[in-house]
């Protein structure tokens, strides 16, 4: 199959590569990108954020009736890419998750509501799925949805919600039903302002914060009922297959590996060339095989969503692959730079400015975030291969 890009196609990837350059700024930036850089917490990133809408880059591949340019979803997969290896923050959560959900299940209303905006870049949003009995098993989740005259009240616990400290909007899943598993799940659209939510932080050990979320009597009219009650879990799935590739893109992991390769192109080791040592030539070649690998598994995601398939089993085999292969390339690079390599950012002598000590421990939130690895290798045994689960 042809990956490369149409002439129009390169132009625009140009446009993007010009418009980063001009914009590159460390307050807008992460000089160190890891996978999950699509946090827009602060107002430079939002403002950034702006620009781009301001370009018509956001919801490019959107109908026409509600903002879009219904370009190909390539436009949007370039300008996520390209992100990407800047550190830049990504529109991934309010033009993927939520506005092509509500385009394709939502009300006219909410349509009206948070279309216009998302577009335009003006609002960000929470994603609620996780419960601490429902985490990769979510469609375990038990926060509980209760019919009260014109709506819902919401009562429980969601847990690892990255955005909740910052977000506008909070997308979430609550259970109405107890007969289903699967089809008692509901989706909601909740102000983060909302005098019912009590947030606590958690740091993870790639120094990331997220959040518990608890909810006391939260209501939500029936105007923020997203698509049908008990249809939750179906649109859930749905915009996870289909934007897995943008949550999880490869830049980050190509810059790494371009990182590493001119560290062992220039270092010595006792007085000799660092790129002399065969040992040192292998893990180097291994590391950029394994990343030429996870480029061709996002190009499959990419090609069968392109073509209106919905890339469940693709998406799965992409993440788990690219997502090991972030961990390992950052235990090899840790062993290959020696003991320095513990040393972080701000300590004197870290070796590439301590990237790959933070790394190491951030690679290892990747393998959970979106969906474990366990759970990836559960639906290719099952949706791929036909095989009974492993749990």
């Amino acid at each position: 199959m042809n990956f490369d890009l149409l002439p129009e196609e390169q132009a625009f990837a140009d446009e993007v590569e010009a418009f980063l350059r001009e914009h590159a700024s460390p307050e807008v930036m992460d000089a160190h990108p890891e996978q999950l850089s699509q946090t827009v917490d602060s107002p430079p990133k939002r403002a950034f954020m702006r620009k781009l809408a301001e370009r018509g880059w956001l919801g490019m591949s959107w109908p026409k009736a509600y903002g879009g340019q219904e370009r190909s979803g390539i436009y949007d997969f370039i300008l996520t890419e390209a992100l990407s290896r800047y550190g830049a923050p990504q529109p991934g959560k309010g033009v993927g998750i939520v506005g092509k959900t509500i385009i394709r299940n939502g009300s006219e209303s909410l349509k009206r509501e948070f279309l216009p905006r998302i577009i335009r870049g003006e609002i960000e949003f929470a994603i609620g799925y996780s419960e601490p009995d429902a985490g990769s098993d979510a469609a375990n989740m038990q926060l509980r949805a209760t019919r009260v005259p014109g709506g819902w009240q919401l009562d429980g616990q969601k847990v690892w919600t990255t955005s909740a400290h910052f977000a506008d909007w909070y997308w979430v899943g609550a259970r109405t039903s107890s007969e289903n598993k699967h089809r008692g799940i509901t989706l909601f659209l909740i102000p983060m302002d909302h005098e019912g939510f009590t947030i606590h932080p958690t740091w993870t050990i790639g120094d990331e914060r997220t959040n518990e979320v608890f909810f006391d009597g939260v209501f939500v009219p029936d105007d923020h009922v997203v698509g049908e009650v008990g249809k939750g879990w179906k649109y859930i799935c749905e915009a996870l297959d289909l934007e897995r590739f943008a949550m999880m893109p490869v830049g980050p992991l190509e810059k790494k590996v371009e990182a590493l390769v001119e560290h062992v192109r220039t270092a010595r080791r006792d007085d000799a060339p660092l790129r002399d040592d065969p040992v040192v030539r292998r893990t180097v070649a291994r590391a950029a095989t394994e990343l030429e690998v996870s480029r061709m598994l996002q190009r499959r995601v990419i090609s069968s969503a392109l073509g209106g398939g919905v890339p469940t089993i693709e998406s799965s085999q992409y993440k788990l692959y690219m997502n090991e292969c972030g961990k390992r390339l950052a235990d090899r690079a840790v062993s290959l730079l020696g003991p320095e390599a513990q040393l972080e950012a701000a300590e004197e002598g870290a070796p590439l400015s301590g990237r790959f000590a933070r790394s190491y421990r951030y690679t290892v939130v990747d393998t959970v975030g979106g969906g474990t690895s366990e759970i990836q290798k559960n639906i290719i045994a099952r949706r791929g291969l036909g095989l009974p689960p492993c749990f």
